[in-house]
């Protein structure tokens, strides 16, 4: 890998140069970094009621109309393949 003159590293692309540049202004940004913090947030929101809802889903439902469903499931995993 390249050195400077200080001898730090330097990327070898230009790309990698602008990733790295990118990078540091991220982490320096007060405004990026609360939009992490809240997406953190609303990610422990959103898992905590997706752990329940499918269970609660399953309990609603009557047994007619729950049995095409892992059909259904069954055949939309086949035909992304």
């Amino acid at each position: 890998m390249p050195t400077g003159p200080k001898g730090e590293r330097r990327p070898r692309d230009v790309n990698s140069a602008r990733l790295r540049l990118r990078a540091s202004q991220w982490a320096m940004n007060p405004r990026i970094m609360a939009r992490a913090e809240k997406t953190a947030a609303a990610v422990a929101l959103g898992r905590k009621g997706g752990l329940k809802g499918g269970k609660a889903r399953a309990a609603k439902m009557s047994k007619s109309s729950a049995q095409p469903l892992p059909k259904k499931a069954a055949k939309a995993r086949w035909d992304r393949t």
